[in-house]
C-alpha cells in the first residue's frame, strides 16, 4: 500500500480554511476513483501545550506507486492536486511513502 500524506501549515484564516476544506476540497477528493482509503487528522497542542508544527494532515492511500501515480495523472487527481492553492494559505509539504505493518 502506498501513502501520500500532505500536511497543512497553519492558514492564515482557519475559519475559511476548514469551510473551504469540507465543503470544496474534501468533495473534490471523494471524486478521485482509485483512493483505497482517506484520513484527516487536525493537530492538537503537544503535552507540553505547544502549539503542533502543522495544522492538518490528509492521509490518501493507494495500492501501489504505479497506481497512486495513474490516479494522479488523471483529471480529477490533477483537480483534487490543484485544489490545494485554492485554501492552503500555509506551508503545503507531501510526502509518499510504503505502508509497512
Amino acid at each position: 500500500m502506498t501513502k501520500a500524506t500532505v500536511l497543512y501549515g497553519l492558514p492564515l484564516d482557519v475559519e475559511a480554511f476548514e469551510k473551504y476544506y469540507a465543503e470544496k476540497h474534501h468533495p473534490v477528493v471523494l471524486q478521485v476513483k482509485g483512493i483505497v482509503k482517506w484520513e484527516y487528522t487536525k493537530f492538537l497542542p503537544g503535552p507540553d501545550g505547544a502549539a503542533p508544527a502543522y495544522y492538518r494532515m490528509a492521509e490518501l492511500y493507494f495500492t501501489s506507486p504505479e497506481e497512486m501515480q495513474s490516479i494522479m495523472a488523471s483529471p480529477d487527481g490533477q483537480t483534487m492536486a490543484g485544489d490545494l492553492t485554492n485554501f492552503a494559505t500555509g506551508s503545503v509539504t507531501i510526502l509518499i511513502g510504503t505502508v509497512e505493518k
